[in-house]
């Protein structure tokens, strides 16, 4: 029981802490000072961290990671966005 809110508490503070960038990110459409490799791999992390929480049944990495990857997705596609265009180096 313990352990299960201790993943909750977790699961909440590391989707919360990523959430002032992604709306940072998502109102002034600027990421030239992210990195695309770094992003990459988050997103696929975070992904594959869901798909780790949906095969062992742990409801707080399910969640939590679903949340983070839709706003690193976000984020990702801005990124790739900014640079096909040009906007961002």
């Amino acid at each position: 029981m313990i352990f299960t809110v201790i993943s909750y508490i977790a699961a909440a503070l590391t989707t919360v802490s990523f959430v002032p960038q992604a709306v940072k990110t998502i109102r002034t459409r600027d990421t030239s000072s992210i990195s695309l490799g770094m992003y990459i791999m988050f997103t696929a992390g975070v992904i594959l961290w869901m798909v780790y929480g949906i095969a062992t049944a742990q409801a707080a990495i399910v969640v939590s990671n679903a949340i983070t990857a839709v706003l690193a997705v976000i984020i990702l596609s801005f990124k790739i966005a900014g640079i096909t265009s040009g906007r961002d180096k």
